[in-house]
């Protein structure tokens, strides 16, 4: 039996460790006992160490097949470059802000598969567009998306699955987007507008970085952009707090002592955002993808309306079963390109990652005009 490592057991990775377990031998690691705790699967091992000393991280990973990675954003990278030295394999949902494709070379030295952001978006998305792009010349590509709470409290109206440092990111760092084949870099949250979607309602989408890779990778399409979701109100919430610096990485002194504001801010809005027992979520997400397929101009449109079930975060499902199908390919050996992969070079594989989504009650419907 195939042995696999997550790295992470936060509520994404408690999933995915969960569902990779019923196939293979899995060992979940994370630094928190509370959070190995949670795992229901009695077959799951489980280690409980701080996987940022190398020495120990290589030591955990040394007899598997795969490690999955699940830690937040901002040990992403690093981990993700001393798995591929260590010539491990490896498929991550990390949001990280690097560049991935630094580790490129490094990977394709040490012949090793490493394949990142497997999320929903960036992750679904990507796959879902390359295989679009294989059958048709996109003009136009939007995702619309976000994960967000069904019971609203002010003043927030939102909770976190992931890091509460990676969250805030999203509303520091700069949106790129594409337009008319020219990178159009705008401030985060800028942009706002208001769509309404069937059975939720009006919700307000703003610029986001979500379509990171895409950038290079579908160079060829003149228009992408990518735009978060949440409850109408939100945003001018967090512009506030952006402005007032409470999101800044550069240390303030007080009493004299030195402190990031965005460590204070982490730490007070986490108790906030976190989910609570009894608490349940939802994540949407509309992609339009046009253009002209077979000489006619058409119009596809992917829509996820996936709910809190069986005892399991919607987010974690979404993000953690596409993380699943694609390790899945991986082991199976049907997905063998050395080097860093984004989700976008899996278009091959759509279907099999959006059968083994269905199967798992994540629905993708699709429409065409």
């Amino acid at each position: 039996m195939k042995k696999i490592v997550v790295l992470g057991c936060g509520l994404v990775g408690r999933v995915m460790a969960e569902d990779l377990s019923q196939t293979y031998k899995v060992t979940s690691v994370d630094i928190s006992q509370k959070n190995l705790d949670n795992l229901k699967s009695e077959s799951i091992s489980k280690i409980c160490k701080d996987v940022s000393d190398p020495a120990v991280l290589n030591q955990i990973i040394k007899d598997c097949d795969l490690v999955v990675g699940a830690l937040p954003g901002f040990m992403g990278y690093e981990t993700m470059k001393r798995v591929i030295m260590a010539k491990k394999n490896i498929v991550d949902i990390s949001f990280y802000p690097e560049d991935p494709f630094g580790l490129d070379k490094l990977a394709i030295d040490n012949n090793v598969i490493a394949i990142m952001d497997c999320g929903v978006a960036p992750g679904m998305g990507n796959i879902i567009f390359s295989h679009h792009d294989k059958m048709m010349k996109i003009s136009d590509y939007e995702c619309l998306v976000g994960g967000l709470p069904k019971k609203r409290e002010w003043p927030f109206e939102y909770q976190a699955v992931f890091s509460p440092i990676d969250v805030i990111e999203e509303y520091i760092r700069p949106a790129r987007y594409v337009q008319n084949k020219s990178l159009i870099i705008k401030e985060a949250l800028s942009d706002t507008e208001l769509v309404e979607f069937e059975e939720i309602g009006t919700l307000e989408s703003w610029n986001s970085d979500g379509l990171r890779t895409l950038i290079q990778t579908m160079s060829h399409v003149p228009n992408m952009i990518e735009k978060t979701l949440r409850y109408p109100g939100c945003v001018e919430y967090l512009k506030v707090l952006r402005e007032c610096g409470y999101f800044s990485y550069d240390p303030v002194e007080i009493n004299g002592n030195k402190i990031r504001p965005i460590d204070l801010t982490s730490k007070l809005l986490f108790p906030k955002w976190q989910m609570k027992e009894g608490d349940e979520d939802f994540t949407i997400m509309r992609i339009k993808i046009s253009g002209k397929e077979k000489g006619e101009d058409v119009e596809y449109t992917y829509t996820l309306l996936d709910r809190f079930k069986d005892d399991t975060i919607s987010m974690a499902r979404t993000t953690g079963y596409t993380c699943t199908a694609v390790a899945n390919l991986v082991l199976d050996n049907k997905f063998v390109k050395k080097g860093i992969s984004p989700p976008e070079f899996l278009g091959n594989h759509f279907n099999f990652v959006n059968d083994y989504l269905t199967e798992r009650d994540v629905i993708y419907k699709v429409s065409k005009r």
